[in-house]
């Protein structure tokens, strides 16, 4: 049966997909997939929507944040079945990301066990927290890092920090 084939159920890519049927309804209330109503008012899916679930759960797993992987799938070119070159093309604009992130874990990793046992207590000598007294360069008062490691002075607006 054709139909079948090409158009699934929302358990039919839940199950083959390995995500709950919540996380599909979630994906596609922010844009990240989507689906067409039957005349009974039933949500359907075209099958080529696994591959895309596969690539926004490991997008996730590395870290990427959905509304990027979203806005990333928006600027895919539309109107004919995504290839591979149209994937390469999404990788590609989360490699930066990625290496930047790598080389902060890497720092973290090598810096852990004397940053622990340091005692110093003083954030203008950290090399983890405050790398070359960034803080400094923001004003004074308490300023928390972003969690992404991101360098505060792109952004001191302190409304972003807590």
């Amino acid at each position: 049966m054709v139909l079948a084939a090409t158009n699934l159920t929302v358990g039919e890519v839940a199950r083959r997909a390995g995500v709950p049927v919540s996380t599909l309804h979630f994906y596609e209330a922010q844009g990240l997939i989507e689906s067409h109503r039957t005349s009974g008012n039933q949500r359907r899916y075209h099958r080529l929507v696994l591959r895309l679930i596969a690539i926004i759960k490991v997008a996730q797993r590395v870290g990427i944040p959905l509304a990027q992987i979203r806005d990333n799938i928006a600027r895919l070119p539309s109107g004919h079945v995504r290839n591979a070159a149209d994937w390469a093309a999404l990788s590609s604009a989360w490699f930066t990301q990625l290496d930047h992130r790598i080389a902060l874990l890497t720092r973290l990793r090598d810096q852990l066990d004397s940053c622990i046992g340091c005692g110093c207590l003083s954030l203008s000598d950290c090399p983890l927290r405050n790398p070359d007294d960034i803080a400094a360069d923001i004003g004074t008062g308490a300023w928390a890092f972003p969690p992404s490691g991101d360098d505060p002075r792109e952004d001191a607006d302190p409304e972003n920090y807590h």
